[in-house]
């Protein structure tokens, strides 16, 4: 008798544990969303309807897989190609409205100053860190990926090494590397009368090298083997971001998620390896030096010493290690595609290229680039500022509530995105003008501030506290590159080349970016 009444008492345990399992999925999967999206639409906000577990994923990636499937031509708006499902959804229920990321919905925010309240509370509205599991974070992790105190500390000790008196110091690494290519360009258009570049890849390399040198000194020819380490874990992470997040997954041994790890593993070991001999290195007494590692190292002794050597002050190794990724995959994506886009829309607007041109000559004839006069430019800033406005380096900006927040007048409950189309507000007519899907860098004439109604629909680097900090040293380096570029070349698109942009993490060109140069007075 007792034994029955034990099983009874068990059977009744497992079968209220297994209806409150039952209730937690259903609440997950489908209560708690079908309750945001009744609030959402209380506030005006209109979308498709929640439908369990996909949303709105499956029309999205058919819409995007076929935008992608061909070229555009060159005259045509990107914007269509790029976000088809954004564009359907807003021209479908107005600017005040939503698409669902899975379960999530994503709210399009296109007011100023509800981009204004987003970008200055980053406390309240934050990264998604949740969205695509741990296996992404070996590469998206340092600085961009933290909040509250911690990004504080790291911003506060990394802020020192883009100072521009950093920079400047830096200058002749960046015309080392650059100065290099084009010599090669000059002797093989000395033969050829002509070079058909992809300037993709060779400027995705070039930064890299750039970075190495600028990041690691004398020790870039290590670095040069990360990079070739991050490029490869940047293809993986993407396909990881691609795919249909299901928690638990990542632990599973499969041949990406193994390679990942592997990866990442030679990455650290690589990096730590560096950082320890330059850590032993200054402990002896060596200077620093003027590298992007040195200075980060140099300014994380301050704030330890600062702090009276108390338990968690500064960065740890780790802590280090993952901003030097940064260092690498944001500088050298931000700049090799300004780039990139820049010999495009040039190629396109050759009477740009001779207003930059005879800038250039007025100022450096023939002689050798220097700091106080590249930073003097006024027509290359202003083609590099376009080029960002029209191909911005992130097509979109979002962040998540965690908690229920106020924004405005709105109510935002907890578990939405807030996504800031930095491509459409870069090209809003009413913020811009009738000419805002036209290149035409005269606009920036007297600066950002007077070429745009508001400053919060030119947003390439964001905005407010966590404005990207790297954002001189990737103005500083293009500047100078397209500087030394004109000096020496003319530039055409190639008849091969396909206009396909497409992200990946960034915005690039999906069938490379062919360019003719011809050397002047060749």
């Amino acid at each position: 008798m007792e034994m029955e009444v034990m099983y009874k008492s068990i059977a009744a345990s497992l079968a209220v544990v297994f209806l409150v399992w039952v209730w937690r999925i259903l609440n997950w999967a489908w209560l708690t969303p079908k309750r945001i999206e009744k609030r959402l639409r209380q506030q005006g906000f209109n979308g498709n309807p929640y439908r369990l577990l996909v949303g709105d994923l499956k029309e999205s990636s058919m819409m995007l897989q076929e935008a992608m499937s061909k070229p555009i031509p060159i005259s045509q708006d990107i914007v269509q190609r790029l976000m088809p499902d954004v564009v359907k959804t807003i021209e479908t229920y107005g600017k005040n409205s939503f698409t669902w990321i899975g379960r999530m919905p994503r709210v399009h925010i296109m007011e100023p100053e509800l981009i204004k309240h987003i970008l200055a509370n980053h406390n309240n509205f934050q990264k998604n860190h949740h969205a695509q599991g741990p296996l992404t974070k070996f590469l998206l992790t340092g600085i961009g990926s933290l909040e509250g105190d911690k990004w504080a500390k790291h911003r506060r000790i990394i802020s020192p090494s883009f100072h521009l008196e950093k920079l400047k110091a830096m200058l002749p690494a960046f015309y080392v590397s650059y100065d290099e290519l084009l010599n090669k360009w000059e002797r093989e258009c000395s033969t050829k009368g002509s070079l058909e570049v992809d300037v993709f890849p060779t400027f995705d390399t070039l930064t890299g090298d750039v970075i190495s040198r600028v990041a690691f000194g004398s020790s870039y020819g290590e670095g040069g083997r990360i990079f070739i380490l991050l490029k490869e874990l940047t293809d993986l992470t993407v396909d990881v971001m691609r795919s249909v997040y299901v928690p638990g997954w990542s632990v599973l041994p499969t041949k990406r998620n193994q390679r990942m790890r592997e990866v990442d593993r030679e990455i650290r070991e690589r990096l730590s390896g560096i950082i320890n001999s330059r850590v032993n290195a200054m402990k002896a007494g060596e200077p620093s030096g003027d590298d992007l590692l040195g200075t980060l190292l140099e300014s994380n002794f301050k704030e330890i010493e600062q702090s009276g050597n108390k338990k968690n002050a500064g960065m740890s190794l780790e802590d280090v290690i993952s901003e030097c990724k940064v260092f690498y995959f944001v500088g050298q994506e931000t700049t090799g595609n300004l780039l990139t886009w820049t010999c495009v829309l040039l190629s396109r607007h050759p009477e740009w290229q001779e207003r930059a041109r005879e800038e250039i000559f007025q100022v450096f004839g023939n002689g050798k680039l220097d700091f106080d006069r590249v930073q003097g430019l006024k027509i290359v800033p202003m083609i590099l500022y376009e080029v960002l406005r029209l191909y911005p380096p992130v097509i979109e900006l979002t962040k998540v509530a965690y908690e229920e927040q106020k924004l405005g007048d709105l109510t935002i409950p907890a578990g939405v995105q807030l996504m800031m189309p930095s491509i459409l507000l870069h090209r809003d007519q009413e913020m811009w003008g009738a000419d805002s899907k036209e290149f035409n860098p005269g606009r920036f004439a007297d600066g950002v501030s007077k070429a745009v109604k508001s400053p919060f629909f030119y947003i390439p680097f964001s905005w407010g506290p966590r404005v990207c900090v790297g954002q001189n040293f990737a103005l500083l380096q293009a500047k100078m590159a397209l500087t030394m570029i004109l000096q020496r070349f003319s530039f055409d698109l190639s008849p091969t080349y396909a206009h396909s942009p497409f992200t990946v993490l960034t915005l690039q060109p999906q069938h490379g970016a062919q360019v003719i140069f011809r050397r002047l007075n060749c």
